[in-house]
């Protein structure tokens, strides 16, 4: 038997990082409700705090020492190592929301002066921040659109008079809820243009439309993988969490924010994590499989308008290019325009039984939302509109049940508009 046989990372999803010898024996890992941990000397928890403070740099054998919970816990790390299977990254962090570790993120590499260039449309939240907070503290912004990532970008931030001053380019991929899709490899080519020896910009993807499973942001360049693990990873809809993966050097600064910050997921949250992954491939593959199904189904209707789906992208296009090249599935994720506007869409969700009406996404159950007015209803309107998520916008989260039994919901709310 080949001892060093490369387990896949669904194989491991139940055990690495993981020694049931230090947990009297348990197969999964305890949730460790502890606040604080007992050194052996005083000599041990110095070399702890001077690890964790970055007083000096950890030894080539020496682990990080369990000090406090802020600081690390068994659950979170032992989840965070299980996570950087997926994207092969070298380190992760572990949030108590999507939105906790995007502003961390943005915060621990922004200045104020610093330029951001981000794509657009993203989550609303994350629109917010960028467009309100970022600003309100003097950090320049620069929105683009899929399709403009390489040369007109470049010439845009030229433009500006600002290129010296880019830091990061921010990047949702799949965009949420329209599914554009933008070019990695692109944005890092953009970035190192205006990169120098002594001032990286680096570049920042939001994955969770297409999860761990679907696409690698770091295969094509990226420095961050950003999840809202409320999704796809915990894909219950009984958690609220994140994660960020990414090299040891970028990590480790995530880390020391989020240390002071103090908004890393709880224990308990982290043990609810490593269960769901066990199950994330079966899950997604399910999902991705029903969501092939409803998107044929639409797209044949004839008060449905327009599919957005990634399998929708027309071959030939630089954007089936950059789908065929990136992504492993065109995802779970479907929107559509549903004719007769914002009262037929209302109408139609009103009158769904099987599917529920709610936001976010990635989870067991499938779900229907209004982006213009429920998850993007912070965004300007006229942006929104240019974006395309309109009043008869409807945003599907597709689930794991009988694909069939999601059609006959569809089919019978659809003739109610």
């Amino acid at each position: 038997m080949d001892q060093d046989h490369p387990f896949r990372p669904e194989s491991l999803m139940m055990s690495y990082g993981y020694k049931p010898s230090l947990s009297e024996g348990a197969i999964k890992s305890p949730i460790f409700l502890t606040s604080t941990f007992v050194f052996k000397s005083a000599e041990e928890g110095k070399a702890f705090f001077e690890v964790a403070y970055g007083l000096r740099e950890r030894g080539q054998q020496e682990e990080l020492g369990l000090i406090y919970s802020r600081i690390n816990n068994p659950d979170l790390e032992i989840l965070e190592n299980r996570l950087t299977l997926w994207d092969k990254a070298e380190d992760c962090a572990v949030f108590e929301s999507g939105m906790s570790a995007i502003t961390t993120v943005l915060l621990e590499f922004l200045a104020p002066g610093d330029l951001l260039v981000h794509s657009t449309p993203v989550y609303g939240g994350t629109d917010h921040f960028i467009q309100h907070f970022l600003n309100k503290i003097g950090v320049h912004t620069m929105g683009f659109t899929a399709g403009e990532e390489r040369d007109a970008l470049m010439e845009r931030i030229k433009a500006s008079g600002l290129g010296h001053k880019l830091r990061m380019i921010y990047v949702e991929t799949p965009a949420n809820p329209t599914n554009a899709l933008i070019d990695i490899a692109a944005c890092r080519t953009v970035a190192d243009a205006f990169a120098t020896a002594d001032q990286p910009v680096h570049v920042a993807v939001d994955n969770t439309y297409l999860g761990p499973l679907w696409q690698h942001p770091l295969d094509h360049g990226a420095d961050f993988s950003l999840y809202s693990a409320t999704k796809y990873i915990g894909g219950h809809s009984d958690l609220i969490a994140a994660a960020v993966c990414g090299s040891k050097a970028v990590i480790g600064r995530v880390k020391a924010l989020r240390t002071f910050l103090g908004n890393m997921a709880s224990p308990h949250t982290g043990w609810m994590l490593m269960r769901s992954l066990e199950t994330l491939k079966v899950r997604m593959e399910k999902q991705a499989a029903n969501a092939a199904h409803v998107v044929a189904f639409l797209a044949d209707h004839p008060k449905v308008e327009k599919v957005y789906h990634l399998s929708r992208i027309p071959e030939g296009t630089a954007e089936h290019e950059t789908f065929r090249r990136q992504c492993a599935s065109p995802g779970a994720m479907v929107s559509f325009d549903v004719k007769g506007g914002e009262p037929a869409a209302f109408r139609f969700m009103n009158a769904l039984k099987l599917v529920k009406l709610a936001v976010s996404l990635g989870g067991t159950e499938s779900l229907a939302e209004h982006p213009a007015t429920m998850t993007h209803a912070g965004v300007d309107p006229q942006h929104r509109e240019a974006m395309s998520i309109t009043g008869k916008m409807v945003r599907l989260s597709v689930g794991v049940e009988h694909h069939e039994d999601i059609i006959w919901d569809l089919r019978q709310a659809l003739e109610r508009v």
